[in-house]
């Protein structure tokens, strides 16, 4: 396992800042989209009605003395306080603001346009619970207050019944835009989270309260027109029990889908509410298992004769605020009786009840796109996010170790029992709207409880897939090295199926236009960056000289050569590189791993990467539809043809209208969509011209995904 990120995402990094003289930045401009649907332009009065016309000019406040003024476009009731926090996720914003675990959080959104898809009906139940709305993740909007950059009052999206900005105003919740987020973003990555204020103009709310217009003198005499309010730290108060539930409440599975115990009951799951997301309550009840959800502080204990095993919630705050959760869970552990899982706040409780401490983070993680690695397998996962407060490995007790590190910052991110069936993760698996890579450990801790169920025993850690082929991938290069230490003195590069790489050849992207396929520069320059850490020499093919790729100092060695076979080849038995990459340089390159594919074990290279076989199978219109078939993927009805008249035939048999696509295309070459036959044969002329076969495929074209 190479060395993880030293952590700096923590409160005790917080070096303190110079003094900084206020100023207030009044409300930027925003900008608005000047198009329409199908690309066409907007009226003048299109892009006015697009726009929240700017009523009241409100001020976000924070602690260090900064003052951003912005436009409102929530409720404007009163001014509040509470802790401003950022998070970086593009969508997704139904979700988010429904979180209970943003409870008191004034939440900056840095995703610079929101509200464009609207707000789905609240009205609208989940088919699964019956009772709980579909998309949302709670029954309320938690957060404190929302500032955004630009805010959108036109919406499109088929769920949508609302603007962001109505929802707001009927949930009584104050939001601004036209404030630079990036300012405030990077404020707080420099200074750590604080607290802040939206304060509104006296004249629309009401004058100040006295006493915290005496006790923040400075803001009152900065903003004399505005009502001050006291500053509120959420966390110096418990939160969850604002946000857990009051009563216990029971979730039954469809009778088709029900896991049963030998005794013939359905399993049961006893979930500690301490700011549950709705989304948690489907991932188990689809699972086939019922869940009985039950408030922080109830005693759950009671129930360990009815329980199959223990679900430990997300939820908001500082986790050392409940104290009575955390002591029933360190009786739970005790106790021995059935597995344990928990998220997010519940991943810092059971570290807590283990004896492990927790500490409040410099600006805590909170998005969508946030790797973590696996500790056992070394696989990386992105994973979505929300907490400001982390678990400190250095104090897990001896029988606990890490399960998940945190690949930007190095915190933790998940632990595991070594020798019960209990683990918690940090982030979130059942993440709405996604990422959900990870969604797959609740199919893992339910394993467990049938495994522990079938057993009669509750012992052993958790079993996690993968782990064992990790094991014995690590087995192989220590054999490997073992293998090669005798008469390889030089042990630079890495081993790769029993060969040292020291010199690898990457193929570049092509001749390509300014402006385009810059994907294939971007992930090309970063493999040769990743092989540069790893002291590969790289040798690259590319004859593009506007290119990241081609920069003076990024490879270390460049030749400006077209990247075709003859070149290629010519290159390898030059240069005698260990591998080559073909998946770097967009579709051209791969071409040329798929021509020489016969040639590369002669001209003694390996193929590192994507293999050879896999391209073919991507790139091969036909195989590429089997594939998907086989692993019982949904794709549109199909057929492969080797000629115009094999098109038509499959034209008839699927019916238009089509989408045709070329088979080793570059830049989709050839392909388009035909509406009748004459339109398919001018299309399949053009992709016989530089295809061998192309894919004949129903036209999804206005369809909707869902």
């Amino acid at each position: 396992m190479s060395a993880v990120p030293i952590a700096t995402n923590v409160q005790e990094s917080r070096a303190p800042s110079p003094v900084l003289s206020t100023t207030i930045i009044p409300p930027c401009t925003a900008a608005v989209a000047s198009y329409g649907p199908n690309g066409a332009a907007k009226t003048p009065e299109e892009i006015a009605a697009a726009c929240h016309t700017p009523t009241t000019t409100a001020a976000l406040v924070l602690k260090d003395g900064t003052i951003l003024q912005g436009h409102s476009f929530g409720a404007e009731i009163k001014s509040i306080s509470g802790e401003c926090v950022f998070q970086t996720g593009m969508v997704g914003y139904p979700e988010s603001l429904t979180d209970p675990s943003y409870r008191g959080q004034i939440l900056v959104l840095t995703y610079p346009l929101i509200g464009n898809y609207g707000v789905p009906s609240h009205d609208e139940l989940d088919p699964l619970l019956k009772d709980l709305p579909a998309y949302f993740e709670s029954n309320q909007i938690h957060v404190a207050g929302l500032v955004v950059g630009q805010a959108s009052a036109e919406f499109s999206h088929h769920l949508a019944s609302s603007s962001l900005g109505d929802w707001l105003k009927r949930e009584g919740i104050p939001a601004l835009y036209g404030v630079d987020t990036r300012a405030i973003t990077k404020r707080i990555r420099e200074e750590g989270v604080m607290l802040g204020k939206l304060l509104f103009p006296a004249a629309v709310v009401g004058s100040s309260d006295p006493q915290a217009a005496v006790d923040d003198a400075e803001t009152t005499a900065l903003l004399p027109d505005y009502q001050n309010v006291a500053w509120v730290d959420p966390n110096a108060t418990n939160l969850v029990a604002e946000v857990s539930c009051k009563e216990p409440k029971l979730y039954t599975p469809a009778p088709e889908t029900a896991i049963k115990r030998p005794d013939g009951r359905t399993v049961r799951i006893v979930a500690v509410d301490i700011g549950m997301k709705y989304n948690q309550i489907r991932c188990f009840v689809k699972r086939g298992v019922e869940l009985l959800v039950v408030p922080w502080d109830y005693d759950f204990l009671s129930l360990a004769d009815e329980m199959d095993g223990l679900f430990l919630s997300n939820g908001p705050g500082d986790p050392t605020t409940i104290t009575a959760t955390i002591d029933r869970v360190r009786a739970a552990l005790a106790l021995k009786k059935f597995p344990i899982f928990g998220i997010c706040l519940g991943h810092q409780v059971f570290a807590l009840a283990s004896g492990a401490e927790t500490e409040k983070m410099k600006y805590g993680n909170r998005g969508q796109n946030i790797p973590c690695t696996d500790m056992l397998t070394s696989r990386c996962y992105i994973t979505s996010q929300n907490h400001g407060y982390a678990v400190k490995a250095n104090t897990l007790p001896a029988n606990v170790k890490e399960l998940f590190v945190n690949a930007n910052d190095g915190s933790n991110e998940g632990i595991y029992h070594t020798e019960l069936p209990y683990f918690s993760v940090q982030f979130h698996p059942e993440s709405n709207p996604g990422p959900r890579d990870t969604e797959v450990l609740f199919d893992i801790f339910l394993n467990t409880v049938k495994r522990c169920l079938e057993s009669g025993k509750i012992e052993g850690p958790v079993e996690f897939p993968g782990t064992e082929a990790a094991k014995a991938r690590r087995e192989q290069r220590e054999q490997w090295e073992h293998e090669l230490a005798s008469d390889d003195s030089d042990k630079s590069g890495r081993i790769v199926d029993g060969r040292r790489i020291r010199k690898v050849l990457v193929l570049g992207s092509g001749g390509l236009s300014i402006g385009q396929a810059g994907e294939f520069d971007y992930s090309g320059s970063q493999a040769i960056k990743a092989l540069k850490e790893e002291g590969i020499y790289t040798v690259l093919i590319n004859p593009n000289i506007a290119t990241i790729q081609t920069s003076k100092g990024l490879a270390d060695k460049c030749y400006f050569l077209p990247v075709t076979p003859e070149c290629v080849r010519k290159v390898i038995l030059h240069e005698r590189p260990d591998g080559i990459y073909c998946t770097f340089g967009g579709q051209t390159a791969l071409n040329i791993g798929v021509k020489l594919r016969e040639e590369f074990a002669g001209l003694n290279v390996q193929v590192l990467g994507t293999p050879i076989e896999t391209i073919m199978v991507t790139e091969d219109r036909e195989l590429f539809a089997t594939a998907m078939s086989e692993i019982n993927e949904k794709c549109a009805k199909s057929h492969a043809a080797n000629s115009i008249e094999e098109a038509i035939v499959a034209a008839n048999d699927i019916g238009y209208p089509l989408i045709i696509r070329a088979a080793y295309a570059l830049g989709g070459l050839g392909s388009g969509f035909a509406s009748n036959e004459e339109e398919l044969v001018a299309l399949c002329r053009k992709a016989f011209a530089a295809s061998p076969q192309v894919l004949v495929e129903r036209s999804m074209k206005g369809w909707k995904e869902i």
